[in-house]
């Protein structure tokens, strides 16, 4: 089975239709076709993006994930419900590592030191339009005395902290309350890990 690669996409323009916060590249384009010829030359239309880094903040020795409650405008036409629950997160900026940003954000957004931090995965939440990398984590917490409202004022955030137990979590998964694709693909990862890394933890230090 043949395997595409980036070469198999030829750019024939780029060219810029917006740019403000956010950016939006104007592309035309071709790409060789599964029977190996080059197929017809299409538009398309690039949302460009900082990449992204989310934070599961889980205590092993409590059993117990922090999550974050913040008003979302993309889910104003579409939820009854637009104030999100949410893992931690934030945008890369340049020369930033994502471990920087999830430590940064898991204080700025959460009020939680992260007394460690590893990889789950990295994904492309809309390949189809944009080009955002999300890199996702897990971050060892202590999560006793968590809670609150966080944020940066500067920037208008108003985020509300709670601690929720992982079966209280996963239920909230699989009842529609936590929508979104970062917070489920991290949860139903920690369902699969959570003994895992209980074990691992061992006694709370």
């Amino acid at each position: 089975m043949k395997t595409f690669t980036r070469s198999d996409v030829e750019i024939v323009s780029r060219e810029s239709g917006f740019s403000g916060f956010y950016r939006l590249d104007i592309l035309r384009l071709r790409h060789r076709l599964f029977d190996g010829s080059w197929g017809p030359e299409l538009q398309r239309e690039l949302f460009v993006r900082h990449d992204a880094v989310c934070v599961l903040p889980y205590d092993p020795w409590e059993d117990s994930v922090v999550l974050i409650e913040q008003v979302r405008i993309g889910a104003l036409d579409k939820s009854e419900r637009p104030w999100m629950i949410e893992l931690v997160a934030g945008l890369i900026d340049k020369d930033e590592s994502p471990e920087t940003v999830a430590h940064r954000e898991a204080q700025e957004e959460a009020g939680i030191e992260l007394v460690s931090l590893a990889p789950i995965t990295r994904y492309f939440p809309s390949p189809g339009g944009s080009d955002e990398l999300v890199y996702l984590y897990y971050g060892l917490v202590d999560s006793r005395g968590a809670g609150g409202i966080h944020g940066l004022a500067e920037e208008g955030e108003d985020i509300r902290v709670s601690v929720w137990s992982r079966e209280e979590a996963l239920a909230a998964v699989e009842n529609g309350l936590i929508d979104n694709a970062a917070t489920i693909i991290a949860l139903q990862w920690l369902g699969l890990h959570a003994d895992r890394l209980r074990r691992e933890a061992g006694e709370r230090p």
